[in-house]
């Protein structure tokens, strides 16, 4: 795993994954998500569950960072700007070794550094305060182009929403990253085809998604974003890009490993599982 080692640079340092490995961690992650929501009795289960893979292959193969100096000056940066899918994060960085696994325990309540959305002053390991759904991705554009000016070779990732992208600043961004030519910038739609509200192609389709970002000249990659292999090499695909951003469209399953979850939407948008519920998601991942 590239967490933890400072020496480790892109793509082609890389160790070979173990993907059984990466795998056990996503089944352990859906749980650690679905307690922590239970116990808060509020949260966000479909669209944290959906970018489980993903988050994975960033934390547990592909960034270059270090959980015992989480301000590292040359460490990738990650901004989720879906920030209501923060569980998934918490669940990575707790075992990831950012901070003592009991702490998931005390999601959304008062004085925990795990709040409801992530909060950059209170949490290690998060990079920006998301939450406000639009703002990410012009965070993350900054955050590549401060790079580019201190002549830094850190990579910058940024998750998105599918609902998120019916909002115009997030058009701005996409303008912006291609001008700059930042080439060390990688976004990630997790497009999970739902929003609070209901489907995303009834609210405001976004539709035709690739194309348009390829007219935004950006370089897209197009992966089933449940698949753990099709999620690393979409990632080193990102980083052999060398003339402009990429944009990675992660197509995903909504309430991924949970059976009565998986797409049903909007039922499992911002709904924390109950006392039966739970148990029959965690005998469904356990067994």
């Amino acid at each position: 795993m590239s967490s933890g080692n400072q020496n480790a640079s892109c793509c082609s340092c890389h160790p070979t994954p173990d993907i059984d490995q990466l795998k056990e961690l996503c089944r352990l992650m859906r749980i650690d998500i679905i307690k922590m929501l239970h116990k808060a009795g509020s949260g966000h289960p479909g669209g944290s569950l959906s970018a489980v893979e993903m988050i994975v292959a960033l934390y547990f193969h592909h960034l270059r960072h270090n959980p015992k100096e989480p301000l590292w000056q040359d460490r990738d940066r990650f901004v989720l700007s879906k920030g209501h899918a923060v569980p998934v994060q918490y669940a990575a960085l707790a075992r990831a070794g950012y901070f003592d696994p009991a702490l998931l325990d005390t999601l959304r309540t008062l004085g925990s550094p795990l709040q409801g959305h992530p909060d950059r002053l209170r949490c290690p390991g998060i990079e920006a305060s998301t939450g406000a759904l639009g703002q990410g991705l012009s965070i993350a554009v900054g955050m590549a182009m401060a790079a580019k000016l201190d002549q830094r070779d850190y990579r910058v990732f940024c998750m998105l929403g599918d609902g998120e992208s019916q909002e115009g600043q997030v058009w701005e961004s996409a303008l912006n990253a291609p001008t700059f030519k930042l080439n060390n910038l990688c976004a990630i739609l997790d497009w999970n085809l739902g929003q609070l509200d209901g489907l995303v192609a009834d609210i405001q389709p976004i539709e035709p998604v690739a194309e348009k970002w390829a007219a935004f000249n950006w370089h897209v990659v197009e992966i089933d974003g449940n698949d753990i292999e099709q999620c690393l090499a979409a990632l080193q695909e990102a980083d052999r890009t060398t003339d402009r951003p990429t944009m990675i469209i992660s197509r995903t399953i909504k309430g991924k490993g949970v059976s009565f979850m998986e797409n049903d939407i909007p039922a499992w948008h911002g709904v924390a599982p109950n006392k039966d519920q739970t148990e029959a998601a965690l005998q469904e991942l356990q067994g």
